[in-house]
């Protein structure tokens, strides 16, 4: 913001905005209207299914394909070409639609309902669209209600501000109207209110001064559009296809230049390159990455996760580091009562949130006394959502008080009705730092209070102890002092109760009698179910959680102890030391860091930064407008569904729809297995493929005619192979996916996988071209049926090599993956009948074979098996060679 409001008065606020504490006339908030425009934010604009469709095709994979297609047809090669058109559509068609459901799923989600706010006009109290809001406008704020801009108060009464959607702060904020000091951060900014903030107690005036994209949510929308993170499997998918079309080229060019050499026709040289195009670029990898990823989609949509991206699921695979908001991620942003201390006791307090179960049977007198004091201290309410949801209108603290009582089947209304008749109410006061009601009964005047232990205490001779009021002896207050400081310490708000029960009936907050001090009320935000549990899950998958927030560092410290996230010897950093630290002392401060506190938004962005310069992946976790622009920054931005803010839902790549921490933790496990199946599918796809280029170059080389046309490649790479990779990614899961010493590989593509193309794809080959040399000049297309058979058998065999990297195929149970035995079978009908159906041979220009052909194949086949399980053991035995030379080092 420009104009620092906070810093000078009302007056001089409404006199640079020319309006007056009266509002603005209907004919000034027009005008004004005109030049500032609706207060509204930019709507993301939603993409057609035909936008969605033409994404599909954005890789340079598909723009090699389209080529040769284009060529394809050019040539007249017309099976070939409809066939890879084919496959064109269908892989944008299924990948569009997939994405289309996701982005409709979240436009359900934020369905956005019209507010209304209360203005003056013309002197007048007056109900608008808050879109209708200029600056000059005086707003009205009320309990409950939206802020629906950024304003400078100049009235208030008891007003406190919900701010944790904007600043991170879990605590309602006091509001005054008094002028501030110049270049206060956000959350100092006690004498403004921003838009999409909420009125939690108390009501005040103030002048509007921004609207729409230049308010503080407005600055944060626009910055989360200049932002732009590619999830890591773009980035890998990328990297792969760039050197796949460097490969592909330089193959073309150089089979091209060679066959004109040697004195081959253009036209068949043509086709010829078509050939080692189609066989070099995995046709079927689009198809398998689309359908592999939507099933995983699909999946995570059982577990309650909406992913908006597809290949924000393979992301979760390579997650290491996962930053997380304290409220509304590990707590559940509802403040409630967890111990009670009285007469001399101390009870824990059971439940979760503002949930008034479980019910406490057969309560002790000091309970009893607890909830009836702190309820009729309470000017909280409690109500339940449309969908069953228990929610707080009103001050958190006193409605914690009152999910107490209802715990006891205490009711404030009950109470009066029954019992009291309430005589006075003087609301927490900031000064006094006491809350007092007056109630009469039996003819007496009940006098309940709470507020700060230390005023209470002051303010007390006597102390509740079973029953009885016993003189407070100095050791009993001392005692009370210390449990006062040890719980706030941890992290809990302490609030006293007191009462005098024949108080003078003119008590107010400056007339106070002696009370007897009843005990203390303990509370704090709840942590959410199983939080410790999931945070210990992740960590035994290797996977560090921290804490980044804008609450106070030993408030955070407490709850990041009680969640497992912080232990001793961890470091806590605030915000303010994040200004000062250069980006090398970060850095070097980051792996013992587990709680960042009093961070803005601009802080979460650095710390996020510099995980990725370390080479990190990170996810983050949030529900607040706050958390939007660190939710597009990081690798991974996932948003809560429920209490999650329009703009945190729409800068994700994932959404939790029900604000579960362990189904991240679920997800995580998704995307490690969904990793592993595409590392085995490509792996397996490439293999394949290097053995076709290598095939296809032997016979040019040895002046042979070319083993494979298009279609027979197509019909390989597609029907084949597609059916085999995708059942390879259906693979069960390892048990030990999870477990911090399985090592998660953080390129799509590495030299181990490489290493086996390289093994794999030549055996094939030379299989394959031993076969096709000795029919290859007397029946040129049984030389291709036996050369296309070879490379399909060689397949069947590595797609159950290619189940494991390093297990032997002998250790494995053979019908773990049902979906693997299926299309085996399946595949060995479709290509058999293709060998012998006369349709088929027409369209594959093949012809059948004899039973000494197969007997040969199919040593081709049972080659590839063996020299990998040569390979797995030698693998095997360098583990275990490697281990024992680090025992013996440690020795």
């Amino acid at each position: 913001m420009d104009d620092q409001f906070y810093s000078i008065s009302g007056e001089q606020t409404l006199h640079k905005l020319k309006s007056n504490f009266g509002g603005l006339s209907k004919k000034d908030a027009e005008e004004k209207l005109n030049v500032f425009g609706p207060n509204k934010l930019p709507e993301g604009k939603k993409q057609s299914f035909f936008s969605i469709f033409l994404g599909q095709f954005k890789s340079p994979l598909i723009y090699i394909l389209i080529f040769a297609d284009v060529v394809g047809f050019f040539l007249k090669e017309y099976i070939d070409s409809y066939i890879i058109l084919f496959i064109l559509l269908f892989n944008a068609a299924l990948g569009a639609i997939q994405e289309g459901r996701a982005q409709n799923t979240l436009a359900a989600l934020n369905k956005l309902v019209k507010t209304n706010a209360n203005v003056l006009r013309d002197g007048k109290e007056i109900t608008i669209e808050d879109s209708e809001i200029v600056p000059g406008d005086i707003i009205l704020l009320q309990e409950g209600e939206k802020v629906p801009a950024d304003a400078r108060l100049f009235e208030v009464h008891s007003l406190k501000i919900d701010e944790a959607s904007l600043t991170g702060e879990s605590e309602p904020v006091r509001k005054i109207s008094e002028t501030l000091k110049e270049n206060l951060n956000t959350p100092e900014q006690k004498n403004m209110v921003f838009k999409g903030t909420t009125v939690s107690v108390g009501s005040g005036k103030a002048i509007v001064v921004q609207t729409g994209i230049k308010t503080m949510i407005g600055n944060i929308s626009k910055s989360i559009s200049e932002t732009n993170t590619e999830i890591p499997l773009t980035k890998n998918l990328k990297n792969l296809a760039r050197g796949v079309v460097v490969i592909v080229i330089m193959l073309t060019i150089g089979i091209f230049s060679l066959g004109i050499l040697k004195g081959q026709k253009p036209k068949e040289m043509f086709i010829t390159t078509i050939a080692i195009t189609v066989a070099a670029i995995p046709e079927g990898l689009p198809l398998v990455l689309t359908v592999t990823l939507a099933a995983g989609v699909w999946r995570m949509s059982k577990k309650r996760v909406l992913v908006k991206k597809l290949q924000a699921v393979e992301a979760l695979g390579q997650v290491n580091r996962i930053a997380v908001d304290k409220t509304g991620t590990i707590t559940k942003n509802e403040l409630i009562i967890q111990r009670v201390i009285s007469g001399g006791k101390e009870y824990e307090i059971f439940g979760s949130g503002y949930d008034p179960n479980p019910k406490i049977k057969n309560p002790d007198n000091e309970l009893i006394l607890a909830a009836r004091i702190g309820v009729l201290c309470s000017n909280s309410r409690i109500s339940m959502t449309k969908d069953g949801q228990y929610r707080i209108i009103g001050d958190p603290t006193e409605g914690a008080m009152n999910i107490f009582a209802e715990k006891l089947e205490i009711k404030k209304d009950d109470l009066l009705l029954r019992e009291y008749g309430q005589i006075n109410d003087f609301p927490f006061d900031y000064e006094k730092k006491i809350h007092m009601s007056i109630n009469q009964k039996d003819g007496k005047n009940f006098l309940a209070v709470t507020g700060a232990p230390e005023v209470i205490l002051g303010l007390s001779d006597k102390f509740y102890d079973g029953g009885k009021e016993v003189d407070f002896l100095e050791s009993f207050r001392k005692k009370y002092e210390k449990r006062f400081l040890e719980l706030s310490s941890d992290g809990l708000r302490v609030i006293a109760f007191a009462y005098n029960n024949n108080a003078p009936e003119n008590s107010n907050q400056d007339n106070i009698p002696q009370l007897v001090f009843g005990g203390l009320f303990a509370m704090r935000d709840g942590l959410r179910p199983d939080i410790e549990k999931n945070v210990q899950r992740a960590r035994d998958a290797g996977i560090t959680v921290f804490m980044v927030t804008g609450d106070h560092a030993e408030t955070a410290k407490a709850i990041a102890r009680q969640a497992g996230i912080w232990k001793e010897g961890d470091e806590v950093i605030i915000g303010d030391e994040l200004k000062t630290m250069s980006d090398k002392d970060l850095e070097e401060k980051l792996l013992k860091t587990t709680v960042f506190a009093r961070v803005t938004p601009e802080h979460k962005m650095k710390i996020i930064e510099s995980y990725k310069k370390r080479g990190e992946i990170i996810a983050m976790t949030g529900d607040g407008v706050n958390d939007a622009p660190s939710l597009v920054a990081a690798d991974l931005g996932i948003a809560m569904g429920k209490i999650g803010t329009e703009v945190a839902k729409e800068a994700s790549d994932l959404v939790l729809m029900d604000d579960n921490f362990g189904d991240i933790i679920s997800a995580v496990e998704e995307g490690r297995n969904m990793r592993q199946g595409l590392r085995r599918t490509i792996t397996y796809l490439f293999s394949s493929n290097f053995g076709e280029i290598l095939l296809i170059i032997l016979a040019l080389f040895f002046d042979l005619p070319i083993p494979l046309i298009a279609g027979q490649l197509i019909w390989m790479n597609v029907v084949t192979d597609t059916f085999f990779d995708i059942s390879l990614s259906l693979e069960p899961k390892n048990p030990s996916l999870m477990k911090k010493a399985t090592k998660i590989r953080k390129k799509l593509f590495d030299s181990f996988m490489l290493t086996r193309i390289l093994i794999v794809g030549p055996i094939i080959a030379i299989g394959a071209f031993w076969l096709f040399k000795e029919f290859a000049n007397s029946d040129p297309t049984k030389a291709r049926t036996i050369a296309l058979t070879a490379l399909v058998v060689g397949q069947w065999f590595n797609s159950l090599s290619s189940r494991s990297e390093t297990r032997s195929v002998f250790a494995m149970n053979p019908f773990s993956n049902k979906f693997l035995l299926g299309t085996l079978l399946s595949v060995m009908v479709l290509h058999i009948g293709a060998v012998y159906l006369p349709f088929m041979n027409k369209i594959l220009r093949i012809s059948p074979l004899d039973l000494s052909d197969w007997k040969q194949i199919f040593m081709v086949g049972i080659a590839v098996l063996v020299v990998e399980e040569l390979r797995k053991f030698s693998y095997k035995m360098m583990e275990i060679y490697s281990l024992k030379r680090k025992v013996t080092l440690m020795r």
